[in-house]
């Protein structure tokens, strides 16, 4: 999956995108990207649950 980092208003992002294509890719900055890392587990297990879905 391929990645991207910018900056918004000075501040460093991180772009996830789906492909090289993606229109819309899930851009999030560094505030967001910790309170992912500290929650990574719940994350985990919430996709598992719902990969069948």
């Amino acid at each position: 999956m391929p990645v991207k980092t910018g900056e918004y208003k000075g501040f460093p992002t991180i772009s996830l995108l789906k492909d090289e294509q993606d229109t819309r890719p899930f851009t999030f900055g560094l505030g967001k990207a910790k309170l992912i890392m500290a929650n990574i587990e719940e994350i985990k297990k919430f996709v598992e649950e719902n990969a069948k879905q």
